[in-house]
């Protein structure tokens, strides 16, 4: 009998790239066994048969795009092979923040080249209420609409059967909209950088960038572009705390996962937004309110092959050192693996990136919007420290707090890394 094998439900993502097929029709496939990698715009997964058998037919290649439930391939099973369906991921509703519309959140959407120089103008791309007459367009190119931030109803007909409004016209209304802004002087005017031929210095090779990394660097430069960063460096003494972290780790038997400094820091940053709650909220996008979260989930930024992605541990306030150390020694390794879900990577409060294994003395994190602060550390090292009346060796971390001015002022940044460098200093302090 014939089993057909579909995307399952991944989390609220509208459009997975097909990056690679692995199977052809012919193939023998065993259950749970990798056909395809599907990727989106926050991590690469591998797709697993959930069947057992021969493959009949493929509908997908390489570079299509998919959703869910979009059928993959037919398998021809004997009846003892068949898998149980896959279960579904739920999938997490994300009230995700309206960021100001720039012309890369719109150029991602369009087929056709725009004037790198074009911003997009805040107010037209924004309005999503339809005072107006009612769209004639299908749902596929309402939700098309909607991800770009345009009003459907603005657009007065459409190119398709009987006036229907079809994606090409809302791709020109945006331009439209684009260049009567740039013509208006009402965008940013950013001038683009020079095309160069490097080939004319000598041989070169030309990789494509990952999609992971593509998405990553119009996300930052938006944040870049949008929110008025500070950032404030500081130093916190954990050399008490490493001798008890190193003391704890001499308890653990073979094979159990080595607490790092990572987990404490994890736990003093809850402890202090417990205490600063400005630094677990969110601005909401008309810039008027302040969203506070009761939840407290830390994204921590993971280096992997195909880009940087930021997996999320949950309510890191009710679980122990040890719960953490094991979650986010699982979640690492899918990062790596690139099998991290979407809803893995969404919620999150605040963000830790820690350079500290690799080294540096300082760096300027980039605030993960809609987060309004990130926490940047980097490898401790030992140093003399006046203690009154003469120089000791301390084992000193160096941290460096980016956060949204516009929601946290100078002094509060300062009090709050204050807090964070005493409970480090003190681990005990987490206990009251």
């Amino acid at each position: 009998m014939l089993i057909e094998i579909k995307v399952p439900d991944v989390g609220n993502v509208a459009e997975i790239d097909v990056v690679e097929v692995l199977i052809k029709p012919g193939d023998t496939v065993a259950l749970e066994q990798t056909i395809a990698t599907l990727e989106t715009d926050k991590a690469s997964m591998d797709m697993p048969s959930s069947a057992a058998g021969i493959v009949q037919q493929v509908y997908i290649k390489k570079g299509d795009k998919v959703s869910e439930g979009t059928l993959i391939a037919t398998v021809d099973v004997a009846g003892d092979l068949i898998s149980p369906a896959i279960p579904e991921v739920p999938a997490q509703p994300v009230k995700a923040a309206v960021e100001t519309q720039v012309a890369a959140a719109a150029l991602e959407k369009l087929s056709e080249p725009v004037p790198a120089t074009v911003v997009v103008p805040q107010i037209e791309l924004q309005q999503v209420s339809s005072a107006g007459k009612k769209a004639h367009a299908s749902p596929s190119v309402r939700l098309f609409a909607r991800e770009l931030g345009v009003d459907i109803g603005k657009i007065v007909t459409g190119s398709g059967r009987k006036g229907r409004i079809l994606k090409e016209d809302v791709k020109n209304f945006v331009k439209k909209v684009m260049m009567e802004g740039a013509i208006s002087g009402g965008g940013a005017g950013i001038p683009s950088i020079p095309v160069v031929d490097f080939s004319q210095f000598g041989p070169i090779d030309i990789q494509k960038l990952s999609k992971i990394k593509r998405l990553t660097g119009q996300n930052l430069s938006r944040v870049w572009l949008n929110l008025p960063m500070v950032t404030y460096h500081d130093e916190a003494d954990i050399t008490d705390l490493e001798a008890f972290r190193n003391l704890l780790n001499a308890e653990k038997a073979n094979g159990e996962p080595k607490i790092t400094v990572l987990m404490f820091i994890i736990k003093a940053l809850v402890a202090s937004m417990q205490q600063f709650p400005n630094f677990n909220a969110s601005l909401s996008s008309d810039g008027e309110q302040l969203i506070f979260k009761k939840y407290f989930n830390i994204g921590i930024a993971v280096d992997t092959p195909n880009g940087l992605v930021v997996p999320v541990l949950r309510d890191v306030n009710k679980k122990s050192i040890n719960e953490l150390t094991a979650e986010l020694a699982d979640k690492s390794d899918k990062a790596r693996k690139g099998k991290l879900m979407p809803v893995d990577m969404q919620g999150g409060c605040i963000t830790i990136s820690s350079l500290g294994g690799i080294g540096g003395m300082s760096f300027t994190p980039i605030v993960n919007a809609p987060e309004v602060a990130i926490l940047g550390v980097t490898r401790a090292k030992m140093q003399p420290v006046w203690n009154g009346k003469e120089f000791t060796p301390r084992l000193m971390l160096p941290l460096d707090l980016t956060y949204d001015h516009r929601v946290i002022d100078g002094a509060e940044g300062a009090r709050f890394m204050a807090v964070v460098k005493q409970y480090l200093g003190d681990i005990r302090r987490l206990l009251l």
